[in-house]
């Protein structure tokens, strides 16, 4: 393949979705699309510190940022090294979605993003603890969809 083909095939995968974080009125910042985003576009990579369960710190500490869990039992801890991805605020009807792929979470586009649209996904929170309305309460949902459940935690049991 001549060079200057391979550079621009490179070039084209390191072309980074032009986003912009902002005040929400979903909650605290939030993380908005810059230009549009297609369905199916992989849009930021959650990054942060790759630490134990048991290393890492509360969420409770700050009620903004959560830890991400991975299946192969590590978390992400966006507190230390994170990036923008860790403004993207929970919704009941989100347009992205968090993916793992290879021990990486990646935020994808579930549908057409507009400019100035808030990127949104569904945290799927689980929590260590029964789920009580006090506990519904200390995760309130605030994103004021038509389907939102009240609380970021999620609360069927998944069949798999």
């Amino acid at each position: 393949m001549p060079r200057r083909h391979m550079e621009k095939k490179r070039k084209a995968r390191r072309r980074a979705v032009r986003i912009k974080v902002c005040k929400s009125g979903v909650h605290g910042r939030g993380v908005y699309a810059a230009q549009f985003i297609a369905e199916g576009t992989r849009i930021i990579e959650y990054m942060g510190e790759r630490v134990s369960w048991e290393a890492a710190p509360d969420d409770e500490d700050d009620p903004h940022t959560f830890n991400f869990g991975l299946e192969n039992g590590d978390v992400i801890n966006p507190e230390v090294g994170g990036n923008d991805a860790r403004w993207i605020n929970h919704s009941c009807d989100p347009n992205c979605e968090a993916v793992e792929e290879d021990d990486r979470i990646f935020i994808y586009a579930l549908r057409n993003i507009q400019p100035g649209e808030e990127l949104l996904y569904d945290y799927h929170m689980e929590i260590d603890e029964p789920i009580t309305e006090a506990a519904k309460k200390k995760f309130a949902c605030h994103c004021g969809a038509a389907n939102c459940r009240g609380t970021m935690i999620e609360l069927q049991e998944s069949c798999e």
